[in-house]
């Protein structure tokens, strides 16, 4: 696999022009540390003051040209979460569908560790107006969708909450189809209950039809358990695709990552709209 050239722009902010400082020159270290890539180039900007921001005052920005393989970028981009990814190549990529599982499971471990810490990721709008999706596809409309629309089969299998295993069930098929994919089989099973809360935890196994990308965003939202690619045995992405890839999880990420400072500055803008009341 040809390695790809990528920019990636990371984002710093905080209340201390010296700590903020000394957090972008430790990620620039560390960026340049990184084994099985190469940092072609690396600028850090000068702390920038906004007077107008009382509690993020001073921001700043790490612009890293980087050269590697596609799947030690997905790693980068989840744990630097860079604000901006620009792709530089303009070649395509073949990735053997076993390579491409090694990679989506990697990706799920790192958005689980950080959804552990900052909550999850998923969310969508009022699921009950959506009609009942289809499940199940022939052999022939799965091949043409894979051929004609260069979509993926794979499977699986995620762990999901809640008191009714059919409302859990309903819900999980529109919200999957409202991301993007296809059900061709699906399958729930309940493994506990919560006796305080009477949420029970269920064990959901699907195979899946979908573009490329929607399968690493499925797999960056939810964290799967287990994922495996069937089908084709080779997977092309076009600079689009990994343009896209690489910007969906960074922006994962970053959305996880800043939700501390988010949750600053609401309470900070709730508790002046108190006083000045």
């Amino acid at each position: 696999m040809e390695p790809i050239e990528v920019i990636f722009y990371i984002e710093g902010l905080s209340n201390d022009r010296k700590a903020l400082e000394s957090a972008m020159g430790q990620t620039a270290e560390s960026l340049k540390a990184e084994k099985d890539v190469e940092i072609r180039d690396i600028y850090v900007d000068e702390i920038v003051e906004d007077p107008d921001n009382d509690l993020l005052p001073y921001s700043g920005m790490i612009e890293a040209r980087i050269r590697g393989p596609f799947e030690v970028l997905v790693d980068l981009a989840i744990r630097y979460a860079p604000a901006a990814v620009d792709l530089v190549s303009t070649d395509s990529i073949e990735i053997p569908a076993k390579h491409l599982t090694k990679i989506l499971g990697g990706v799920s471990y790192l958005m689980g560790q950080l959804m552990e810490k900052f909550g999850p990721l998923a969310a969508y709008p009022k699921l009950d107006e959506l009609p009942e999706p289809q499940v199940g596809y022939s052999r022939e409309e799965i091949e043409s969708l894979i051929i004609d629309e260069r979509m993926l089969l794979y499977r699986f299998v995620v762990e999901v909450y809640g008191e009714d295993e059919n409302r859990v069930e309903a819900d999980l098929k529109k919200a999957l189809v409202y991301e993007g994919c296809r059900i061709n089989k699906f399958a729930i099973q309940q493994q506990g209950e919560n006796e305080e809360t009477n949420r029970k935890r269920f064990l959901v196994a699907a195979e899946l039809i979908s573009d490329v990308e929607t399968a690493f965003q499925l797999t960056g939202k939810y964290a799967p358990v287990a994922i495996s690619v069937v089908e084709p045995e080779i997977v092309d992405l076009n600079p689009s695709e990994i343009q896209g890839v690489l910007s969906d999880l960074a922006g994962f990420a970053h959305e996880l990552v800043t939700r501390p400072l988010k949750a600053m500055a609401i309470e900070k803008a709730n508790t002046s709209f108190k006083l000045m009341r």
